[in-house]
């Protein structure tokens, strides 16, 4: 018979999620596309200000929180509180939601599908969540879902926001002006225009 340490059980819990927390940042960072090469991957990187998209910083999904995790649970990274107000150029997926919200959509290291009807709050978005806005004048505007590898490039916001609706975001990605336009344009030039 084996005697348990009376810490035990907390300790393999904290193994256990510190694994999974691991594994999902690994995974995050193995996820690559270059829009250069990958005609799969959509890419919304118009830029109003005279300075080039090619200026925004390159951010990582697996760079939002300080590793490893410590008793007070995720905190944000200073890389992600850096780059708060900068323009940032972000590779990931976009949300499919049952009942998409105008002017916004959820943007997520891995490909995750809401049931908002038969789930309500219980949903499966994972901490490493970014809130997409777009620009103040298409506020109004239904963004279909895209499946598949997603470039955005914008101006990021980072510190607790809640919406109308109750719904908190840590991390939100102002897109510019005309970036869905930008998207369709590259798209049809591709052939992948639908």
């Amino acid at each position: 018979m084996r005697a348990t340490h009376p810490n035990g059980m907390r300790l393999a819990r904290r193994a256990a999620l510190l694994s999974t927390a691991l594994a999902a940042i690994l995974a995050t960072s193995l996820v690559r596309a270059d829009p250069a090469t990958d005609s799969s991957a959509l890419t919304a990187t118009t830029s109003t200000s005279a300075a080039p998209a090619a200026a925004a910083l390159d951010l990582k999904f697996a760079q939002f929180f300080k590793t490893p995790i410590g008793p007070a649970g995720l905190e944000l990274s200073d890389a992600l509180r850096g780059a708060d107000g900068r323009q940032v150029r972000m590779v990931g997926y976009m949300v499919a939601q049952e009942n998409a919200k105008p002017g916004r959509f959820w943007f997520t290291p891995r490909p995750v599908r809401m049931s908002e009807h038969a789930d309500g709050e219980a949903d499966d978005l994972p901490a490493a969540t970014v809130t997409v806005l777009l620009d103040p004048a298409q506020k109004e505007r239904l963004i279909a879902h895209r499946a598949g590898l997603v470039v955005l490039t914008g101006t990021l916001s980072v510190g607790r926001l809640e919406d109308e609706s109750g719904r908190v975001s840590w991390v939100r990605l102002q897109l510019p002006a005309g970036a869905l336009e930008s998207q369709a344009s590259a798209a049809q030039a591709d052939g992948h225009g639908h």
